[in-house]
């Protein structure tokens, strides 16, 4: 049911939601999903979703798999031929660890032999291999230009890939970027033809995907730059700091929008855009805020989720699912996210506003 509120209890209103909501945090559900090998712990890293192929990537590390999980059945689908190790040592620095999508492929980069793979998700092979010059972290697939970047954050640059359109797309090695002191993440902004990604620091770059130049320079309010997510379509860049904070930028001016506190010790973020939420798992504080995103750019911690010690990467697929990383039980931690505040996020309705009962 719809209930209405008067403007002059508009404040109150969404106050007394919203709390509603943190409270009832702790008690939002996360089922376990084991994944094939992850008995002895995982040191997950990068995750995402491929909407080519409906699948959520999760490269499995140290147990040598890349998964593929099918949000509507959960099938976990394990793709081999990867670095392994027998015992989780902790941190995230073992196998696979990185991956991303592009023409009816997948990329993934294995830190253990330091190399770029390209994976056939319809015969779940590894087709083709190229050597990367320095230790990976991020891969992603540039559309506009058919290129793959690896970021190197050990040599402080970004490896650039050409990948040939045959039966035989073996990446070759056409460029290197330069990022002193980064980079750290890593995403396409194919419609503005840039990529970004952050200084370790208060910084974040935007790089121009033809000339391979950084374009521009924006500080992002973090005090360590860690996560990174976008909303392309409303212009927002999302900025995940280490300390316990979200920044949401401009994507067109670099100017600060908002910003929300979360748990300590953030890296990977995620994004939802059907709802406008963005999460912010911390592995230190074992905690994920769940942020509403305005039309404006305003961010609002709406509810805060129990998740594990260690859970630091997160995933969010196109049924408003989302996947958690639980490294020392090697599991995945599955929600769906329900909570609703706005229409897309926003916190700026016109005369009344309508809240879902």
């Amino acid at each position: 049911m719809l209930r209405k509120f008067p403007t002059a209890n508009l404040k109150i209103s969404i106050i007394a939601f919203t709390i509603t909501l943190i409270a009832a945090g702790e008690t939002i559900a996360l089922k376990p999903l084991s994944l094939p090998g992850g008995e002895n712990g995982i040191g997950f890293d990068d995750m995402g979703f491929a909407p080519s192929i409906h699948r959520v990537l999760v490269p499995a590390g140290r147990s040598g798999n890349l998964d593929l999980i099918d949000p509507d059945t959960e099938q976990i689908t394990a793709i081999g031929g990867f670095s392994s190790r027998a015992s989780f040592g902790g941190g995230h620095g073992q196998g696979v660890t990185s991956s991303d999508e592009g023409r009816g492929l997948l990329f993934a980069t294995d830190r253990d032999a330091k190399r770029l793979d390209v994976v056939d998700p319809k015969t779940q092979s590894v087709i083709a291999t190229a050597p990367l010059a320095s230790g990976p972290d991020y891969v992603r697939y540039v559309s506009t230009t058919g290129e793959v970047w690896v970021t190197e954050p050990s040599a402080a640059r970004i490896e650039v890939f050409s990948v040939p359109e045959d039966s035989a797309p073996k990446p070759a090695h056409v460029d290197f970027i330069s990022v002193p002191g980064g980079p750290e993440s890593l995403i396409v902004d194919n419609a503005r033809g840039r990529a970004y990604t952050h200084l370790w620091t208060d910084t974040t770059l935007a790089i121009d995907l033809k000339s391979r130049k950084i374009a521009k320079r924006w500080k992002n309010g973090c005090r360590g730059s860690r996560g990174i997510a976008m909303d392309a379509a409303r212009g927002f860049l999302f900025v995940g700091c280490d300390e316990g904070k979200l920044t949401v930028l401009d994507l067109n001016k670099g100017a600060e929008l908002g910003t929300a506190s979360s748990g300590s010790g953030v890296d990977i973020i995620a994004y939802d855009s059907h709802l406008a939420h963005a999460y912010l798992p911390g592995e230190e504080s074992a905690t994920m805020a769940i942020v509403g995103i305005s039309s404006r750019g305003a961010a609002t911690v709406l509810a805060t989720v129990k998740t594990d010690e260690g859970a630091h990467c997160v995933a969010a697929d196109d049924r408003d699912q989302v996947y958690v990383c639980d490294p020392s039980k090697g599991t995945i931690l599955v929600f769906k996210d329900s909570l609703k505040l706005y229409k897309h996020g926003s916190l700026h309705p016109p005369e009344e506003a309508f809240l879902l009962n």
